[in-house]
C-alpha cells in the first residue's frame, strides 16, 4: 500500500503536479490527490486539466508502486504540468459513508461480542452494505442501533489517523475487525489506524470526515441474512439514499 496524499488531505480536492510518465490511455503523476479506491470504497472520481485541455480520470491501477490515472479518452499526454481535480461531492459522499460504517462497526463489536466484519461494499448512490459474522444474531436487535448510530454522528466525535508497525497492529485486540482481510501495510511495514476519538480505533486504509457531526444520520434500509453466519446491514444517508 502506497501512503496516498489523499488520506493525509482528504479535503485537498485540487493539486498542481506533473505527468511524470505517460502511455496510450493513462498518465502517472508526481504527487496525485486522487484515492484509488480500496476496501470496498469507490475510486475517487474527477478530471486532469492542462493548457489548452482537459480529460476525465476513467478509473486507475497499481502497476510496481505506481498509481497509473486511466484516462476517458484515448490522448496521451506529454510529460507536462497539469492541474488534478477531485469530484468534491463524490469525495464527500464516500468519506461520510465510510465513517458511518465505522461508527456501526464500534457499536456491532461493542455490543454483540467482537463480531468481525466479512465484507463491506459502498455505492454511488448514498447506500452501503457491512457483512458481520453473526450466525447467532436477532435481526430486530440489529436493527435497534441505528438510534445509537445516529447518536455517535450528532455528538461530532473527532476523527484521527496514525500509523503502527504491522506487528503492533494484529498484537492489539480489536484493531484488526476483518474476518479475512486487513489493510496492507506501507512500504515502511506500517499499517494505518483511523480513531474516531472516545469512541473506536481500528486499522483502515480509505478516506473519512474530520468529524462524525459532518455526516447526515442514516437509516438502516434492510437486514439480510447471508448464509449461516453472514448478516448484512444495507444503510443509506438521509437525504442522499
Amino acid at each position: 500500500m502506497s501512503r496516498y496524499y489523499c488520506l493525509d488531505h482528504p479535503d485537498v480536492l485540487t493539486l498542481a503536479t506533473e505527468v511524470v510518465e505517460t502511455r496510450p490511455g493513462r498518465v502517472a503523476l508526481s504527487e496525485s490527490p486522487f484515492y484509488p479506491g480500496g476496501g470496498g470504497q469507490l475510486p475517487d472520481r474527477g478530471t486532469l486539466a492542462w493548457t489548452g485541455g482537459e480529460v476525465a480520470i476513467a478509473g486507475f491501477e497499481s502497476e510496481g508502486g505506481r498509481l497509473w490515472h486511466m484516462l476517458a479518452e484515448p490522448l496521451e499526454l506529454p510529460a507536462a504540468p497539469v492541474e488534478a481535480r477531485v469530484d468534491g461531492p463524490f469525495r464527500q459522499l464516500m468519506r461520510a459513508l465510510h465513517t458511518d460504517l465505522h461508527i456501526v462497526n464500534a457499536v456491532v463489536f461493542q455490543d454483540f461480542n467482537g463480531a468481525l466484519v466479512t465484507g463491506v461494499q459502498m455505492n454511488d448512490d448514498g447506500t452501503a452494505r457491512i457483512d458481520f459474522d453473526l450466525p447467532e444474531a436477532d435481526n430486530e436487535r440489529l436493527r435497534t442501533i441505528e438510534g445509537t448510530v445516529n447518536d455517535l454522528i450528532r455528538r461530532d466525535f473527532p476523527v484521527r489517523q496514525s500509523h503502527v508497525a504491522e506487528a503492533a497492529a494484529f498484537a492489539e485486540p480489536g484493531l484488526i475487525r476483518s474476518r479475512s482481510v486487513a489493510p496492507p501495510p506501507t512500504a515502511d511495514g506500517q499499517v494505518r489506524i483511523v480513531e474516531i476519538v472516545g469512541l473506536d480505533r481500528q486499522a483502515c486504509g480509505g478516506t473519512h470526515l474530520a468529524s462524525t457531526g459532518a455526516s447526515p444520520p442514516i437509516s438502516i434500509l434492510k437486514i439480510d441474512n447471508k448464509g449461516r453466519h453472514n448478516r448484512r446491514l444495507r444503510i443509506g444517508l438521509a437525504g442522499v439514499a
